[in-house]
């Protein structure tokens, strides 16, 4: 069930996103707390791994699902792109930190979605995710509610791997 929910969520990221004519994603595998999807467009090969929030904070917060994903399109040279969707729309400029382990990565925000702020800093937060246990996400919704989503990065390897091998 959460496979679906994460494969119908970043569905509806690609279409936001612009993706026209995008097929419903199939998914490559599962692996343990992360799973990995590979769709086309008009644009080429999409792959992606995408977990959803082991914890959320505050609990019983309105809020669509969250999920955390590392994008594969071989077609733009896009490799290992870390994107979040929050379920709720960010403050306007905020930023949110990424945090493994300690170590902390900061994102700037659009809309409901955040990136990488440094792109440099990406290979630093896959490597760091590799050999991570979990990754802590805090934010600020536009109402001024701070949260605190907690990944686990069990099976992220796995995951990456496979959008690796699906979308080289």
């Amino acid at each position: 069930m959460n496979g679906l929910r994460i494969g119908i969520g970043a569905l509806v990221l690609a279409a936001s996103a612009g993706f026209a004519f995008a097929q419903a994603p199939n998914r490559i595998g599962s692996f343990r707390d992360w799973s990995a999807y590979a769709f086309s467009d008009q644009r080429g090969k999409v792959c992606y791994a995408a977990s959803q929030p082991k914890t959320q904070l505050p609990a019983g917060a309105n809020r669509d699902p969250a999920y955390f994903m590392v994008t594969n399109r071989p077609g733009e040279n896009v490799r290992n792109e870390v994107s979040i969707i929050i379920g709720y729309p960010f403050r306007e400029g905020s930023k949110v930190t990424a945090d493994v382990d300690g170590r902390t990565f900061s994102m700037f925000t659009k809309d409901d979605g955040a990136w990488v702020e440094n792109a440099a800093e990406e290979t630093a937060l896959i490597a760091a995710m590799r050999g991570g246990r979990s990754l802590t996400i805090k934010g600020t919704s536009r109402r001024g509610t701070e949260t605190t989503d907690s990944y686990s990065l069990a099976g992220v390897s796995a995951a990456l791997d496979a959008i690796g091998k699906e979308c080289p």
